[in-house]
């Protein structure tokens, strides 16, 4: 069995802009799938429920993207209708809950790492995928399984920082996870990057996860400034079960 973490990023990485509340947080939300199960189930059925509401064909498919679709932009424009969007809304839950994946998010306060840090500091990045990682390589080693990374491309240097962010880990390791056992445990040493509109039904899976997943943590930190949307918290209901836990202990979530 081969497992695969897709990865969202919510934020970025620039620490000159901490200090505005709206760029404060830079997240990493990775679920992992098993890469038989993403081709025998999540795909033909992420397939099949875009068939049902939106105009698709395998030359240009419907690539699902959460801002679009909470503002129905085209090709999602039948969300503007309140009873499309509640029975839409109500089949995704469903699959969202039914699917088999296992979450991990890391979040990061940037503001609080710069000010604590004011010698030298962590990139951001990389600070955050390595926690990813070494959450990652655990859940494989439990299961005495191997995996490998897919991240959505954000384009130019932030793909360039993400791999090269990567490859240093896979090679060196962390304090905590030694390069034999990472590399042992991880198929590739490069980091695989895509675009949305691959189609890719993992990225569009973390897509609906990735901020959610943020907020629950943010709010449980008490820092989040607006209150949760109501599909979100409902997102978030699904989370409970889907973080990785083992032995008690909650590996799905990190606030860095």
């Amino acid at each position: 069995m081969k497992y695969r973490i897709y990865i969202d990023e919510v934020g970025n990485p620039d620490l000159e802009s901490s200090d505005d509340p709206n760029h404060r947080f830079l997240s990493l939300t990775g679920e992992i799938l098993d890469l038989e199960y993403v081709q025998q189930v999540l795909h033909p059925q992420m397939e099949r429920l875009k068939g049902k509401y939106y105009a698709t064909h395998p030359d240009e498919p419907v690539v699902f993207h959460r801002s679009e679709m909470v503002n129905a932009l085209p090709p999602f424009q039948v969300l503007k209708d309140p009873e499309v969007r509640r029975t839409f809304d109500d089949e995704l839950l469903k699959l969202l809950d039914s699917w088999e994946y296992t979450v991990i998010t890391v979040c990061l306060d940037k503001r609080k790492h710069k000010e604590t840090y004011t010698v030298w500091r962590y990139d951001p990045y990389h600070y955050c995928l390595e926690v990813l990682l070494e959450r990652f390589v655990f859940f494989l080693n439990r299961r005495k399984s191997h995996g490998d990374a897919l991240a959505e491309s954000r384009g130019g240097n932030e793909d360039r920082r993400l791999k090269a962010a990567y490859t240093r880990l896979w090679e060196n390791g962390t304090n905590f996870v030694g390069p034999d056992q990472l590399q042992s445990a991880l198929t590739s040493k490069q980091l695989n990057v895509k675009l949305k509109t691959n189609n890719t039904s993992g990225l569009q899976l973390a897509d609906h996860l990735a901020h959610p997943s943020r907020n629950e943590i943010l709010d449980e930190q008490r820092l989040l400034e607006k209150d949760l949307a109501p599909f979100a918290q409902q997102v978030i209901a699904i989370l409970g079960h889907k973080y990785d836990r083992w032995g008690g202990r909650m590996f799905g979530k990190k606030f860095l």
